[in-house]
């Protein structure tokens, strides 16, 4: 491959053998080099495929003045999380998680704190992620020698959440805050009764989440099973009115109706969390 461009001292742009533009990592890569330059395959560590023009120009942009060893532990973050999750991941996560941890570093350097206001919502709807997101800060500690607070764990969740779901952050905190709010009604509306400890409330979680994403995302369950609907607003009188409540708040805070079909399925998670 040759060089068709240099962004510093180890990052350069090229073709790879597909004629797809490429952004190559390695230290010491781009040295003393030139446009045209041949490079030897043994210098590159990593080789970076956006998914279009701007997506490289912006990663280019954004690597182009950060220490090699930054953007070398957030590849090594975002690797483990694919591995971990063994789920597509956005190509978008190389540049905004790089550029959020690159932040949070300069953060911690200048003795600025900063605090997440969802930390206990993303531990709980997101634990995996957010698991992830802990072993994250260990290694920049171990690579970096730069200890950031656990609330980035949270932060880091987020981004691997949002890169999963191939929404943008505002759109990620907006169903992070769904999620807790809906849990909010029905907790105030039995009483803080909700068997919290139970399986069928981590269930219930996983819906919910899923329920968030159907609705930033426009998405509908639909069907024609009247006899199933029947039978659930018969017998269920009580929590149907609860999702009653999530209904209306729904459509006033998201523009969003529920569909009678997915009315249902939360009448039925929520008796499950409600019958001790």
């Amino acid at each position: 491959m040759q060089i068709t461009k240099i962004v510093n001292n180890n990052i350069v742009i090229s073709k790879d053998h597909s004629n797809r533009e490429v952004v190559l990592m390695g230290k010491g890569l781009g040295f003393q080099k030139h446009k045209g330059d041949e490079i030897r395959e043994g210098q590159i560590e990593k080789t970076y495929v956006m998914k279009d023009h701007g997506m490289t120009e912006r990663f280019q942009e954004m690597v182009a003045d950060l220490p090699i060893e930054r953007v070398r532990v957030c590849d090594k973050i975002i690797q483990y999380a694919k591995d971990t999750l063994q789920k597509n991941i956005n190509d978008n996560i190389y540049i905004s998680l790089t550029d959020h941890i690159n932040f949070a570093i300069e953060r911690v350097e200048m003795g600025v704190p900063f605090q997440n206001p969802f930390l206990w919502e993303i531990k709980k709807f997101y634990y995996q992620e957010y698991l992830i997101g802990k072993v994250a800060i260990g290694m920049i500690e171990k690579e970096l020698k730069v200890t950031l607070p656990q609330d980035e764990a949270a932060f880091i969740a987020l981004h691997i959440v949002n890169a999963e779901l191939d929404l943008d952050m505002s759109e990620m905190v907006s169903m992070t805050k769904l999620v807790n709010d809906i849990l909010k009604i029905v907790d105030e509306y039995f009483g803080n009764q909700l068997d919290k400890e139970s399986v069928f409330y981590e269930r219930f979680i996983t819906h919910l989440k899923f329920f968030a994403q159907r609705v930033f995302m426009g998405k509908e369950i639909e069907s024609d099973d009247t006899e199933f609907q029947e039978i659930i607003r018969s017998k269920y009188q009580e929590c149907l009115e609860c999702v009653e409540k999530i209904k209306s708040y729904v459509k006033e805070t998201c523009n969003h109706d529920i569909t009678d079909e997915e009315m249902m399925y939360l009448t039925v998670h929520i008796k499950r969390v409600t019958t001790r």
